[in-house]
């Protein structure tokens, strides 16, 4: 991403970032309203950006040719996904397999391993509206992994789940950051630092604060804990968030 920016109406969602991401796992971090989500919706082709360029998988994403070619290599969950109630999970996983293009000969395998890689095979064949919430939630995670994608897009994927899924979920993340780019987008500062291999704080639009997740905690460790409270990675998620703000702060006054 080269000087990306993203307007919802009279608000700028994200100002002319730029932004790289290369195997492994990535986790975006930053308050709600952020940009987060903009920015995830952008890679995953879904919101055409206002300025700027994108490319993806060697794919310029300004053509229609090129979207159709990269959206067979990426996968994405939404923070609210739609599904069709009255499928089962077999169906509704196999039915996105389908939009991506998948051969049929391969997609009845990889549907049944996406679904054992959530742990839902005992409710393969359950209708999804029967699911609770964070069986939904893993069947989405299921039907953005089942092209086994070169790029995975995961916005607030462990909402819904319980501790122990959770831990299970990070172990699957970093399974697949072995083998491809995975972005993380949450709020949740403990998911980012057992599962990811870099960090990325947004904030009004912009990049705070780019790093290690171990970087990010020896942050934390350098400031007052007494003062901000909460463990290492979170008091390093809170100083560079003001170390940030202070900045902008600074500069704006300048320019006036």
């Amino acid at each position: 991403m080269t000087g990306l920016t993203v307007r919802h109406r009279r608000t700028v969602a994200l100002d002319g970032i730029d932004l790289d991401f290369g195997p492994g796992v990535h986790g975006l971090l930053g308050p709600n309203g952020a940009g987060k989500t903009s920015l995830i919706r952008v890679l995953a082709t879904v919101a055409r950006p206002d300025g700027g360029r994108v490319e993806l998988l060697g794919h310029d994403l300004s053509g229609h040719r090129e979207l159709a070619a990269a959206r067979r290599r990426l996968g994405y969950l939404p923070q609210d996904f739609g599904y069709y109630p009255g499928f089962t999970v077999r169906e509704f996983v196999a039915y996105v397999a389908w939009l991506k293009e998948m051969p049929g000969a391969e997609a009845g395998a990889a549907v049944e391993r996406a679904v054992a890689r959530v742990g839902l095979t005992d409710r393969i064949d359950a209708k999804v509206k029967t699911l609770s919430g964070g069986m939904v939630r893993r069947v989405g995670i299921a039907q953005a992994i089942v092209n086994d994608p070169a790029v995975l897009l995961l916005d607030e994927p462990t909402a819904g789940l319980d501790p122990e899924q959770r831990v299970e979920f990070r172990s699957l993340l970093q399974e697949l950051g072995g083998e491809s780019t995975v972005v993380v987008s949450t709020h949740l500062v403990e998911d980012v630092a057992a599962a990811c291999t870099e960090v990325t704080l947004v904030e009004s639009g912009q990049v705070a604060y780019r790093g290690t997740p171990t970087s990010l905690a020896e942050l934390g460790e350098s400031v007052d804990g007494a003062a901000i409270g909460g463990n290492a990675m979170e008091r390093g998620y809170t100083a560079a968030l003001r170390g940030h703000r202070a900045e902008a702060a600074t500069t704006a006054g300048a320019r006036r």
